[in-house]
């Protein structure tokens, strides 16, 4: 048998060929996910990688990028996984969200209403840039957690189950995301031109 008759071997046929047509797709994705050069490759070979393996289970009923993406997007969960348990949630900087919620856990003072369509502001290219930008000052690992679950839409209890936390981690990630997205989004869009 040769190396290119070997299913599994990274010079498979297949493998060239995805890292041709889909290579910098799968880049793109992961780079914007995890904010660094070397990681974003890394993990578009183990997905490469993991492709090869499950070459024969791929039954076309997806378009090949969005099979491949698939298999990525469960190399970036092992990969954040891997991150939290380096460090708790509880390690996160704080939002001093004590100095917003009294004991009770209500707000001392309320954020005000933003009347804008979200819908409208995700067609915006000049909001998506500012919420990137947003998005680039939270912590890594939260800005990942934050994008799979409110980009990708992976489920509550898929992220607890892949990532071993409890849901109160999650929430609590998410939580501290959100408020501090708030606050950049307040500055730096809401605020700076109520005209929008």
């Amino acid at each position: 048998m040769t190396i290119a008759d070997d299913p599994v071997h990274p010079s498979h046929p297949a493998a060239a060929r995805w890292l041709e047509e889909h290579g910098d797709a799968l880049y793109a994705y992961a780079k914007a996910r995890v904010r660094d050069q070397s990681v974003a490759e890394d993990l578009v070979q183990e997905a490469l990688l993991a492709a090869i393996v499950s070459a024969d289970q791929f039954l076309g009923q997806a378009a090949e990028r969005t099979w491949l993406i698939g298999i990525l997007k469960h190399k970036l969960l092992d990969h954040l996984r891997r991150q939290l348990r380096e460090r708790p949630a509880s390690d996160f900087p704080g939002d001093n969200m004590a100095d917003l919620f009294d004991r009770h856990g209500h707000w001392k003072v309320a954020p005000s209403k933003w009347s804008a369509d979200p819908h409208h502001l995700a067609e915006n290219a000049e909001f998506r840039s500012v919420l990137a930008k947003c998005l680039s000052r939270l912590p890594s690992r939260m800005a990942q957690l934050f994008c799979l679950r409110e980009e990708e839409g992976v489920d509550t209890s898929e992220l607890c189950k892949r990532l071993a936390i409890s849901t109160a981690n999650v929430w609590a990630i998410l939580s501290r995301a959100r408020l501090s997205l708030r606050r950049c989004l307040n500055v730096h869009w809401f605020e700076g031109d109520q005209t929008r």
